[in-house]
């Protein structure tokens, strides 16, 4: 995979909400075809790097490359052109609740296609069908599973074929049947439609089951970037314990825990 081109290049990226450092220098290269997944615990900077790539935050320092474009120099009508390129579901599917599962897919392609409404119907039903529902295109996002609300929201995600994909906890409350499903339903997404796909999760299995690449962080920081085989041979005591699903056991240093709390004191 040496000689593919990069989709997203990230360069010593740091970044801060105000005074508090979210990311600690970043780099991390995701190659075209390939599927990364991105893991950590709640508060690891998963989200955050989410938002950089997407140009919703600018970094403090460093470089963002998306799709052959340096993010930081982009103004709102570049970025706006190149977002069409790229598709993100939400964990919950994000569906609005007043549209048909048929009207919902087919709203980017109204929003940013000049496309006669029966191509449009086409295009939607050719993804409805991809995702197994194409007999549910009339229903509400009230009335479907949870499995079925991610796959809504992952067909309009994909139904103007971005060349990157983002997906946002796919498994998150699904049984293991539907898990394993909508894990397969991304591989066949990502050969059918040649895109790279970046997905941010803390779903164990679903993660090795689809992953080429995986980069775990932990507190803005990047603990490392490789391989299912290398993350699984990682001797990094943070990498093991996530493995294990074992609660963290942070020291605490008494003197700096009064001082931080002094500090707060005299801020207020």
């Amino acid at each position: 995979m040496t000689d593919t081109p990069a989709v997203i290049d990230i360069k010593n990226m740091t970044s801060h909400y105000g005074p508090v450092k979210v990311l600690d220098d970043i780099n991390l290269t995701i190659k075209q075809r390939e599927i990364m997944v991105v893991m950590g615990h709640s508060g690891s900077g998963k989200s955050t790097l989410f938002r950089h790539v997407l140009g919703l935050k600018q970094p403090t320092s460093g470089s963002i490359e998306v799709l052959g474009k340096q993010l930081t120099t982009l103004n709102k009508k570049e970025l706006y052109a190149l977002r069409k390129n790229i598709g993100v579901a939400f964990q919950n599917g994000a569906l609005f609740s007043s549209l048909s599962v048929l009207e919902n897919v087919e709203l980017p392609l109204h929003e940013h296609t000049e496309l006669d409404d029966n191509t449009i119907r086409i295009m939607t039903r050719m993804k409805l069908e991809q995702m197994n529902l194409a007999e549910y295109e009339n229903m509400m996002p009230s009335e479907l599973s949870g499995g079925m609300l991610k796959r809504a929201g992952l067909a309009r995600a994909v139904v103007m074929d971005p060349r990157l994909l983002f997906f946002d906890e796919p498994s998150a409350g699904l049984d293991p049947v539907t898990s394993a499903e909508l894990d397969q339903l991304i591989l066949q997404l990502r050969d059918a439609l040649n895109m790279t796909i970046v997905i941010v999760t803390h779903e164990l299995e679903s993660a090795f089951s689809v992953a080429d690449r995986i980069t775990v962080m932990d507190q803005g920081r990047q603990i490392m970037t490789g391989t299912k085989e290398e993350v699984k041979a990682s001797t990094d005591t943070r990498i093991v314990n996530m493995l294990a699903r074992k609660a963290r056991d942070e020291e605490i240093d008494g003197d700096a825990y009064l001082d931080s709390l002094m500090e707060t004191q005299r801020v207020k």
